[in-house]
């Protein structure tokens, strides 16, 4: 529950500090005493847009500031550790607003991002507006109502899950069916493109060394022939040689050296430089052994270069891309030949699907028409201490029209009163005033709240409509 609420600069208040008792507050006063402005404070530290506007006339900085007491089973309490915010069984939420820089949020002392702000914010307080009542009205808020009250909520998602699956396998049939000449001709040709590259089998970064390997036989004699050149003027001739010249420096640089220390780091150099022609010696070795003097090698290596670059333009991307244009195509034609991208695959799919579906949603009608009795009972009975003595709330589940499923399952939920008593209830729609529906509005969700699992509920200005002797 939440127990206190700090307020500074904020809209008109300059500082307000409230501490809560577990149990029921009233906070009252005149209009434009600012009893919104603790709501929106409220709402701020739960994620709601911070505008610079609010910030108090003459001052450069807001804040507003909530702290929860939490059990340490409670959903909060899980987020909190999962996020590796968990502090000692308490929640303290802190919002700075700036006028010269972004706002920031802190979660228990810590910095935290305003989507966290949300996410906890949903499992620490419920806001009720003055005009809740109105959407009352609505026939998906009906059935999300009877839902929570059903505890129905996992059940619910599932089944929209199965629901949007069909969807999109039904829209794939339909598309498969009105096109099935095209979708021949797209497996005709995707088969001969297939077959096609699979002859060619274009391995991953081979275009790339066939080109280096073609480089290097298309110019083998120039190589083997600059390569020797450079061989016997770095290392191998017998006279004049590169490392010939540097280890007869270095060998009277040596000797000099004893006459005059500073020459030391001149022989440190040589001795470098001398390491530096053995290791580039190595290297041109190896170069040389790699080059092959092979005509046949090089008219093979050719040709292929040749068929890559040809499916590459008719495929119209290039050489070193087609493993990719290969890989996707097979994929498709996989997909196609797969039973679940037949015509019959997809049927039977569906049929599947649809018997998963109609199973879920049987349960979840039983459990709405339990839930509809029991959510009927209690509201009838907190209607009678708000005014409307001997009226009578009632929670209609029927079936949906041609029984054709929907994304919330197979019924249509539809909250009725009767007013008097021995009257046949109706759509509150049709028959509730805007003070009794204030009233019923009032009592749904206190019953909602009583089973709910967040902890601090609002109401702002719950008392519209509904009359002061109530």
């Amino acid at each position: 529950m939440q127990t206190r609420l700090y307020v500074r600069n904020l809209a008109i208040v300059e500082q307000v500090d409230l501490v809560f008792e577990k149990g029921f507050s009233v906070l009252t006063g005149e209009t434009g005493a600012g009893k919104s402005i603790l709501i929106d404070a409220l709402a701020l530290l739960l994620g709601a847009r911070a505008d610079t506007g609010l910030i108090r006339h003459g001052t450069t900085k807001a804040e507003v500031m909530a702290a929860f007491e939490i059990d340490n089973d409670s959903d909060a309490a899980r987020w909190l550790i999962d996020n590796d915010l968990f502090d000692d069984e308490e929640c303290v939420l802190r919002r700075l607003i700036h006028t010269d820089k972004p706002t920031r949020a802190f979660i228990n002392g810590r910095p935290a991002p305003i989507q966290w702000l949300r996410d906890l914010g949903s499992l620490l307080v419920d806001i009720h507006g003055q005009h809740e009542h109105q959407s009352l009205l609505r026939r998906d808020i009906q059935r999300q109502i009877l839902d929570d009250f059903a505890d129905h909520q996992d059940v619910v998602a599932d089944l929209a899950e199965r629901f949007e699956e069909i969807r999109k396998l039904k829209t794939r049939y339909d598309e498969m069916n009105s096109a099935s000449s095209d979708r021949k001709a797209r497996i005709d040709l995707l088969r001969y493109q297939v077959e096609e590259l699979a002859a060619l089998s274009p391995g991953d970064g081979e275009y790339v060394q066939l080109t280096e390997e073609h480089g290097r036989l298309a110019n083998a004699d120039a190589l083997m022939g600059g390569l020797r050149r450079s061989l016997d003027e770095l290392y191998d001739a017998d006279e004049g040689s590169v490392q010939a010249m540097i280890s007869a420096t270095l060998a009277r640089i040596s000797d000099l050296s004893e006459f005059d220390p500073t020459l030391e780091s001149a022989t440190e150099l040589l001795n470098g430089a001398l390491i530096s022609v053995e290791e580039a010696t190595k290297a041109l070795r190896a170069g040389l052994d790699r080059v092959d003097n092979d005509p046949a090698r090089l008219s093979e290596v050719d040709s292929r270069l040749v068929q890559m670059h040809d499916l590459g333009r008719k495929h119209q991307t290039k050489p070193d891309e087609l493993p990719g244009v290969f890989a996707a195509m097979s994929a498709e034609l996989a997909e196609f030949d797969d039973g679940d991208g037949t015509l019959e695959g997809l049927a039977k799919r569906i049929e599947a699907l649809t018997a998963e579906y109609r199973a879920i949603a049987e349960t979840v009608t039983h459990g709405r028409k339990k839930a509809s009795d029991a959510l009927g009972r209690e509201v009838t009975e907190a209607m009678q201490h708000l005014g409307m003595s001997g009226s009578v709330f009632h929670v209609a589940v029927d079936g949906v029209d041609n029984d054709e499923p929907t994304r919330y399952g197979l019924d249509q939920i539809e909250f009725q009163v009767s007013a008097n008593p021995g009257s046949p209830p109706k759509s509150i729609a049709k028959v509730a005033s805007g003070g009794e529906l204030s009233r019923i509005s009032l009592a749904i969700q206190v019953i909602i709240a009583a089973i709910g699992r967040v902890p601090t509920l609002v109401f702002d200005e719950v008392d519209v409509g509904i009359g002061g002797g109530v």
